[in-house]
């Protein structure tokens, strides 16, 4: 904790462009300032500065460093002035990644709501099914779907039930017919989610077995669920989609379920952030604002 100390001093230099001009804020000598700089640089083992007789510019490592220490500081300084004023707001920024889709339809519009409660949350919503790494990219939380690698640097809770459906255009279960049981799955054609290095298969819950794994045969393979959704309605194939996005095209008649006496795989949506002796309060209500919102987007 002695090291922590050298911290504020570090953000005030950055954020006043220099260490004659942070020593004046914070009544400390130029000398002072530099030193304790050195001292970070020696502990760390990396430069932060590029200093020249006239100016100290952020090397890359320190910009990273600073990124990290100013939310900390500012942390501080929030939580000081609200003990201060006697109220305990959730203020601040939140940084949330999330998958593009899934995001896109269902957690942001919950997340953005929060905004008219919370005059002093800061939303940084980012999309992208690429599992980032959320220390070193910044997150405070991620929403996750499916099954996930052990990791003793998060906490996990789940927030949702993502049941998929088998279905397809009225025109391509014309032309074909309609399956009838799993084992026929693999003589219709299927568009499929992923990349081109995955093999992705299609899962349901049997009786006598937790998983019955079905490939279908497939000429088309799409990493996008919305371009599988458009491809489905298009008639090229069977599509496996949530829900919660064809639920509108059945209902309408442009898509029809399949294998209805097939019972639905479900997998889970989890809410994933750093590991910390104290949660945050804005990730807090924003993990508990979508565990109590995010089930009506699934029904």
């Amino acid at each position: 904790m002695e090291h922590l100390k050298d911290i504020p001093v570090f953000v005030e230099a950055v954020e006043a462009g220099g260490f004659s001009a942070a020593s004046k804020k914070l009544n400390l000598t130029r000398s002072a300032v530099a030193k304790t700089i050195a001292r970070l640089e020696s502990r760390l083992g990396v430069r932060l500065f590029h200093r020249t007789t006239r100016s100290q510019n952020l090397t890359e490592e320190g910009r990273f460093f600073y990124e990290r220490c100013q939310r900390a500081v500012e942390e501080i300084r929030l939580g000081q002035a609200e003990l201060e004023s006697g109220r305990r707001e959730v203020r601040g920024k939140l940084r949330v990644t999330m998958p593009v889709i899934f995001g896109r339809r269902c957690v942001a519009p919950t997340l953005i709501k929060l905004l008219e409660k919370h005059p002093g949350l800061e939303l940084d919503l980012s999309f992208s099914d690429r599992v980032v790494d959320l220390r070193t990219d910044g997150f405070d939380l991620a929403v996750r779907s499916g099954r996930l690698k052990d990791d003793a640097e998060t906490m996990v809770r789940t927030i949702a039930f993502q049941r998929l459906m088998v279905c397809a255009s009225p025109a391509y279960l014309q032309n074909r017919g309609e399956p009838q049981s799993l084992d026929d799955l693999p003589k219709y054609e299927g568009i499929i989610y992923g990349k081109p290095e995955s093999h992705e298969t299609w899962v349901f819950p049997t009786p006598d077995d937790p998983w019955r794994v079905v490939l279908p045969r497939s000429r088309l393979r799409l990493d996008d669920l919305d371009a599988i959704l458009n491809a489905g309605l298009e008639g090229h194939g069977l599509i496996w989609l949530p829900f919660w996005m064809v639920r509108d095209h059945v209902a309408s008649g442009r898509l029809r379920q399949v294998l209805k006496s097939v019972p639905s795989v479900s997998f889970e949506t989890h809410a994933v952030w750093p590991r910390s002796p104290v949660m945050l309060p804005r990730v807090r209500l924003a993990i508990d604002t979508m565990v109590r919102e995010l089930p009506r987007f699934m029904e």
